[in-house]
């Protein structure tokens, strides 16, 4: 597709409609997907580029296990992600802990929800996870580069970009 520019979208038109709804089923995904992430063996296979985030809630308290693919990049690791509750809790101090098959890592999160720093960003995580970038609604050019005009329209459609960095 183009990337000519568009009234509606400045970087042409969009290859997709966009990311993925949250199907029904998601919750009984995401525990299927936490289980085999701690077995020791499993979690080496299934868990490349997945992981378990540690959210604690801002009212609440309580902690919500998370399972998320992630890209390192920079000596940081990126999340791409539609704007999801969890996310919310993210916001103040930042401190997450993220499990990747050892025990519990620390992590600062950034939430990055300006146009600039989520294409930058999706980007870069597309070019990582192709499968990720399905998810998020990002599709690709002939060229094999991820389409600015998807980014820009999970963007649109509520998609940030959380950036973990080492505490």
């Amino acid at each position: 597709m183009s990337e000519s520019a568009s009234p509606e979208n400045p970087y042409g038109t969009p290859t997709t409609t966009g990311p993925e709804p949250i199907r029904s089923y998601q919750a009984a995904v995401d525990s299927v997907v936490r289980s085999l992430l701690k077995v020791p063996v499993l979690s080496g296979i299934v868990g490349k580029r997945l992981a378990t985030l540690h959210v604690v809630g801002r009212k609440s308290g309580t902690v919500y296990d998370v399972p998320v693919a992630y890209t390192e990049h920079d000596g940081a690791l990126l999340i791409g992600t539609s704007l999801r509750p969890w996310v919310k809790n993210l916001r103040g101090d930042g401190r997450v802990t993220l499990s990747r098959g050892a025990g519990p890592e620390s992590f600062t999160a950034t939430v990055y929800t300006d146009e600039e720093d989520v294409i930058e960003l999706f980007a870069v995580i597309a070019r990582d996870n192709k499968q990720n970038a399905g998810f998020n609604g990002i599709g690709y050019l002939a060229d094999g580069e991820p389409s600015k005009a998807d980014i820009y329209q999970t963007w649109q459609q509520g998609g940030v970009v959380i950036g973990l960095t080492p505490r």
